[in-house]
């Protein structure tokens, strides 16, 4: 007889309007039993499925992770029993015999004999901040998609502003753009908004202020600027609920403290990492087993005992885009070691493949702070220098030999 690990539970075909629930359970004979009904998705019928698991004391429930349709099912459902998420493609069925019963029997079936491994699902806490932190990233990037359509509107205009301003949403940008739609066409008088460093370049930026703006330009300028405005609002609004919640919840108030002790890593991206990952580091075996679950590790492709070149696997994409902005930003930290190594591996594999090395080691190193609580330590830029010091010299012979200079190495000597 094959051993049960979990003889009383359930799996679940989810989909939009009902699911089909599958039940395995011990009669009074020490058989396992099989009961399968249809259920649907609005929530008194999740909780008439509730109540039907807890007739047979199912302890572990199982589904899919189809789209957003397990997610009414699980906040029901956790509050009864252990609900485990796994990934639709490891629990695949046989082909050619596929039906919502079968695919609710095939996961009870896997359940009950202990093949299946759970998806991370943070505690309800986590996920409701998480919510408000995703929808931030959300109203940003949608900041930056009407920044864009100014931009484009401008060039349709002929004004060559971004060619000399780099932030078009700064106060300079946005105060010559304004006079712009209010119908201000002299380059001179437009150049005198610039603010800061800008002011010294008047000229350059009087040619660019030379365009032909037409009425429909400025009727676009208008509404595309209220939309910005309207966004700042909302951005600022949830920021500020964002931090008040952090500040509610010591653990994570420290943990971001703590992250933001990292170069490239600002509050706001020190939020995303904590409220992505938590602050229970044991939930992961290692750091390298969190990296993989961001997808910032490479996969594994071995074949003939050879290992072949493989992509970064899909992750966690919230969570792997701000690890690879602050892969970016760290390379603007002077003097640090993570400069250090992005530039290393840019001269080789391209500044893309180094913001997501970077952003993977950020990742690691975010990790042990949150599970040792101590701030971070730079190894200074010049730590893989000296840890390949050898490598080096061999690369600088190298180089200097190109050049026909006959090199001849001897060591310093030793001070007294």
């Amino acid at each position: 007889m094959e051993e049960e690990l979990y003889p009383r539970c359930a799996g679940l075909d989810i989909h939009k309007t009902f699911l089909i629930a599958c039940r395995r359970y011990p009669d009074p004979a020490g058989q396992s039993r099989r009961d399968i009904r249809k259920f649907g998705t609005m929530l008194a019928d999740l909780q008439a499925l509730a109540t039907w698991l807890a007739e047979t004391g199912t302890t572990h429930v199982v589904m899919e992770s189809t789209g957003v349709y397990w997610q009414p099912v699980f906040n029901v459902l956790e509050e009864h029993c252990t609900v485990w998420l796994v990934n639709a493609a490891h629990v695949k069925n046989v082909p050619g015999r596929k039906t919502d019963v079968k695919d609710a029997e095939w996961l009870a079936h896997l359940l009950r004999q202990g093949l299946l491994r759970p998806s991370f699902i943070p505690p309800r806490e986590q996920r409701e901040l998480r919510e408000v932190v995703r929808y931030r990233q959300s109203l940003v990037e949608e900041r930056t998609r009407v920044s864009n359509r100014v931009q484009k509107v401008l060039e349709d205009a002929n004004i060559k502003l971004s060619s000399v301003v780099t932030d078009m949403q700064g106060v300079s940008a946005q105060a010559m753009i304004t006079a712009l739609m209010e119908g201000e066409t002299n380059p001179e008088s437009l150049a005198t908004r610039a603010k800061g460093q800008l002011r010294h370049k008047q000229a350059a930026l009087e040619q660019a202020l030379q365009g032909r703006v037409r009425a429909h330009h400025r009727y676009l300028l208008r509404h595309l600027l209220a939309h910005l405005e309207f966004l700042n609002r909302e951005i600022a609004e949830v920021e500020a609920h964002i931090e008040a919640e952090v500040a509610a919840r010591p653990p994570f108030a420290e943990a971001v403290e703590v992250l933001d002790s990292i170069p490239g890593v600002d509050r706001q991206t020190g939020i995303v990492i904590v409220t992505e990952i938590g602050v229970d580091m044991s939930r992961f075996p290692s750091a390298g087993h969190l990296t993989a679950w961001a997808g910032l590790a490479p996969g594994n492709n071995q074949t003939g005992g050879k290992e072949r070149p493989s992509p970064t696997r899909k992750g966690n994409r919230y969570l792997r885009r701000a690890l690879v902005q602050a892969g970016h930003a760290a390379a603007h930290k002077k003097g640090s070691y993570l400069r250090s190594m992005y530039y290393r591996i840019a001269r080789r594999r391209g500044s893309g493949r180094a913001a997501v090395a970077v952003g993977r080691t950020i990742l690691e190193i975010a990790y042990h702070l949150i599970q040792r609580h101590t701030r971070y330590e730079d190894l200074g830029a010049e730590y893989l220098e000296q840890r390949d010091a050898a490598a080096r010299i061999r690369y600088l012979t190298r180089e200097l030999e190109k050049l026909n200079v006959k090199v001849r190495i001897e060591a310093a000597a030793e001070a007294a």
